[in-house]
């Protein structure tokens, strides 16, 4: 990649030195690994084998699982886990989206967030896990007819009261790393209310199938994981009965902060080619970058990379501080993914075949800007469509009378 324009056009004056100094750790390892694995995580196309375990276990080696959890349980014990987290979204994302959104959003905050909120002996035994490593995690809401609207009437996977424990039937869809996942949240219906049950993935009754095939991300492995007569103890509740949608909801905001930081970050990357080429590439014997269309076009996305970023810092920032990001959450998530098109689809426009070709054959030479488009899209759609947290901000400004 070029050089990251961010470096002069960005200042993160307002960010703690701690938030300072995770940056640097992130930038690092990313450099380190997943600079060179970039092309082929973000290419490859998804299969059980192309699951990218030794990127995961490099980044559980290198610390940064215990980045988002309190000391006790063998994290970090930062004063601003929320905002550090996010950070290290954003630097992982710049070169390998799908591989961050899957290991790092998917593991460390959807799984992770809701574990360290787990009662004992889940939270103890499953999160140091979680951080070293040995388990790869995965988060289940969505179903075949069910994904943004998660209400009692739309889910249709059911866990029973049995003795000792509980039975769970159904289906769940889009699961972010369950071909090769080991554990599993599942959002149920119990009764008349909703509640998160833990399973071990290679319990009987748990099939998962084949990856699925998707325009982008593939890092990001999904597939169905269907419950048949699955037997959960019922120490393995997380929370209270009936208090699943809580905990679901709770890990997804966090994750919406952090799809902004995803954004960003794709935006930056493809921006940083972009600008790169057009100060080199001449037509009509004149750079690319001396034609004022394109001058204005990413003067203004330099300004909407800025805004964004700034947003999803304070999203993190007031989490961390108060305990709450609305409406900065789905501010941040809106601004964050829908930038991430715009910038790529204006990249790939300025740099022509470049920007389209993923792999020119006679050189022998890889291209980043295809990707970056594919995988730009699915941020507008999942943890919550743009929509949804439009709703959600119409919701803060006309109140729930008038919204719903």
């Amino acid at each position: 990649m070029p050089q990251r324009q961010a470096d002069h056009l960005s200042s993160d004056i307002f960010l703690p030195d701690e938030a300072l100094a995770i940056r640097r750790e992130a930038r690092a390892f990313a450099d380190e690994v997943l600079a060179p694995a970039a092309h082929r995580l973000n290419c490859t196309p998804e299969s059980a084998e192309a699951f990218p375990r030794a990127e995961f276990e490099a980044m559980a080696r290198a610390g940064l699982y215990e980045i988002p959890y309190p000391a006790e349980v063998g994290g970090r014990g930062l004063a601003h886990p929320t905002l550090a987290t996010v950070t290290v979204l954003e630097e992982l994302a710049y070169y390998a989206r799908g591989f961050a959104s899957a290991l790092y959003d998917g593991q460390a905050i959807l799984v992770g967030k809701t574990l360290e909120h787990a009662q004992e002996p889940l939270r103890s035994h499953y999160l140091p896990r979680l951080m070293r490593g040995e388990l790869v995690g995965c988060f289940a809401t969505s179903e075949p007819e069910a994904s943004t609207d998660l209400s009692v009437d739309s889910l249709q996977t059911v866990a029973e009261r049995v003795d000792g424990g509980w039975r769970i039937n159904g289906t769940k869809r889009w699961i972010t790393n369950s071909p090769a996942g080991d554990i599993i949240l599942v959002l149920c219906r119990t009764g008349d209310s909703l509640s998160m049950l833990l399973v071990d993935m290679h319990d009987p009754g748990v099939r998962v199938s084949a990856p699925d095939l998707k325009m982008g991300n593939h890092a990001q492995l999904t597939a169905d994981v269907r419950f048949e007569n699955v037997f959960v103890p019922d120490d393995h509740l997380v929370g209270s009965e009936g208090g699943g949608m809580r905990a679901a909801v709770g890990a997804l905001v966090l994750g919406r902060i952090g799809i902004g930081a995803v954004g960003v970050a794709m935006a930056q990357a493809a921006f940083d080619y972009a600008t790169d080429y057009m100060s080199r590439r001449k037509v009509f014997g004149r750079e690319l970058a001396r034609f004022q269309h394109w001058q204005y076009r990413f003067a203004e996305h330099a300004l909407q990379i800025e805004s964004a970023r700034n947003l999803y810092q304070k999203a993190a920032l007031r989490f961390d501080r108060e305990g709450s990001a609305e409406p900065e959450a789905p501010m941040a998530k809106i601004a964050g993914s829908r930038l991430a098109v715009d910038v790529a689809r204006d990249a790939i426009q300025v740099c022509g075949a470049y920007g389209f070709v993923r792999h020119l054959s006679g050189p022998d030479e890889d291209y980043p800007l295809e990707s970056i488009y594919r995988d730009a899209k699915i941020g507008e759609i999942y943890e919550g469509a743009n929509e949804i947290q439009s709703w959600v901000i119409a919701r803060r400004i006309f109140g729930r009378a008038m919204t719903g």
